[in-house]
C-alpha cells in the first residue's frame, strides 16, 4: 500500500510496529509509551489523541509527535511525572498546550483544544487499546474527528494531511455528532463537504 511521506502504514487490529519498522516512528512509539507509563504511574488521567491515537483506530501513523489529552489542573502534574522520566519541558507560546522531548521526540499534553477544555466526560470516552502492545486510553475515533476539524483555521486548513484519517475511520466515526458539534467552524463544514463529495461519508450529515 501506498503512503504519504512520513507516513507508517498498518494493517487491521491492535496497532503495533515491529523492530525497525521505520526510524523515527519506531522512537516516537517508544517515548509515546514511557509517556503514557509516567502518566499512569503518576496517577494522571489522560487519553493519547492526535495522528497515534487516529493509528490505534486503524490510520496511517504520523511521524511528527505524540499528543495527549489531559486536564489543564493536571498539566503541571502530568509535566513533572515526564520530568521525573527524563523528559525535557519546552515552553509553549501556545496557551493551549505545554510541551516535553523525550531525547529528540515531542510529546505534546493538550488540555484546551480548540478552546473546548479536556475534562472528565471526554476522558471517561477514552477506550483502551492495545498501542506497541501496550493497553492505554485512547480518544474514540468521533472525539478525534471534532478536535481535528475544529483546529483547522484560516492559515492552517491542509485537508490532505487529514483526508487519509478521515478514510480509515469512517466506519468509527459518529459523522451527525461531528456535523453537529463543528457546525460553527467554515473550514469543518468544507472538510465535511469535501467527504461527502468523495463518497467517503453520507452528505446529509452536514
Amino acid at each position: 500500500m501506498q503512503t504519504e511521506p512520513g507516513v507508517v502504514a498498518r494493517g487491521s487490529g491492535t496497532a503495533r510496529l515491529g523492530p525497525g519498522s521505520g526510524g523515527v516512528a519506531d522512537g516516537l512509539l517508544v517515548a509515546l509509551k514511557r509517556a503514557a507509563a509516567a502518566l499512569r504511574d503518576a496517577g494522571i488521567g489522560y487519553a493519547l489523541a492526535g495522528g497515534f491515537a487516529a493509528y490505534a483506530h486503524g490510520a496511517a501513523m504520523s511521524t511528527h509527535d505524540v499528543d495527549f489529552a489531559v486536564r489543564e489542573r493536571d498539566v503541571q502534574s502530568a509535566l513533572d511525572a515526564l520530568g521525573a522520566a527524563g523528559m525535557t519541558h519546552l515552553e509553549s507560546p501556545e496557551n493551549w498546550l505545554e510541551k516535553a522531548y523525550d531525547g529528540e521526540h515531542l510529546i505534546d499534553l493538550i488540555h484546551t483544544p480548540s478552546g473546548r477544555p479536556v475534562d472528565d466526560e471526554l476522558l471517561g470516552r477514552a477506550q483502551e487499546m492495545a498501542v506497541g502492545a501496550v493497553l492505554m486510553p485512547v480518544l474514540p475515533a468521533t472525539d478525534l474527528m471534532v478536535m481535528r476539524l475544529l483546529a483547522f483555521t484560516e492559515t492552517a486548513c491542509d485537508f490532505s494531511a487529514f483526508l487519509h484519517v478521515g478514510r480509515a475511520l469512517r466506519e468509527q466515526v459518529d459523522w451527525r455528532r461531528v456535523g453537529a458539534e463543528t457546525a460553527g467552524s467554515p473550514y469543518a463544514y468544507a472538510f465535511l463537504t469535501l467527504l461527502a463529495r468523495l463518497d467517503v461519508i453520507d452528505g446529509d450529515v452536514l
